[in-house]
């Protein structure tokens, strides 16, 4: 099954694995840039959302969990953020502390806000639906994510 069949199945887990991965590369660069600023409160909420994007790239990509060197501690918290319910809930946080950047000023960080919330959006769809969640074959999903899992 390809990446054009996976979104065919209209499976919002799936679209929701892929917005997260685009909201993972938003949070990085946009955290990288939004350092170089002189207003304190922007670092560090760019500082956030870049700790963020480490965290969507394990949460949606589970075989890094094998991988990558990580704490029995890290690892069991990426493991409970596994259901539709979780993720959708997860996202939702993300969105609003990085909504919250905005209280001083609004910065390009607001661009990632969005992304994570419509992130959320498409895992709470699918939730809502009571769709299972099933990931990207592209992205290490199926038999490997269950096996991590």
């Amino acid at each position: 099954m390809g990446l054009k069949d996976e979104f065919a199945t209209r499976n919002f887990s799936i679209y929701g694995q892929w917005l997260g991965i685009l909201s993972m590369i938003l949070c990085f660069a946009l955290g990288i840039a939004n350092i170089f600023t002189f207003r304190p409160i922007i670092i560090v909420f760019s500082v956030i959302t870049l700790c963020f994007s480490f965290v969507i790239l394990f949460v949606e990509v589970p075989l890094l969990l094998r991988i990558c060197p990580t704490s029995p501690t890290f690892d069991n918290l990426i493991r409970k953020i596994s259901t539709n319910y979780t993720r959708a809930a997860a996202y939702g946080v993300m969105a609003v502390v990085v909504f919250l950047s905005c209280i001083d000023r609004t910065t390009s960080l607001l661009v990632p806000g969005i992304f994570l919330s419509f992130t959320g959006i498409c895992y709470a769809l699918a939730a809502l639906k009571g769709q299972a969640f099933v990931g990207s074959k592209t992205l290490g999903g199926a038999g490997v994510a269950q096996m991590i899992v």
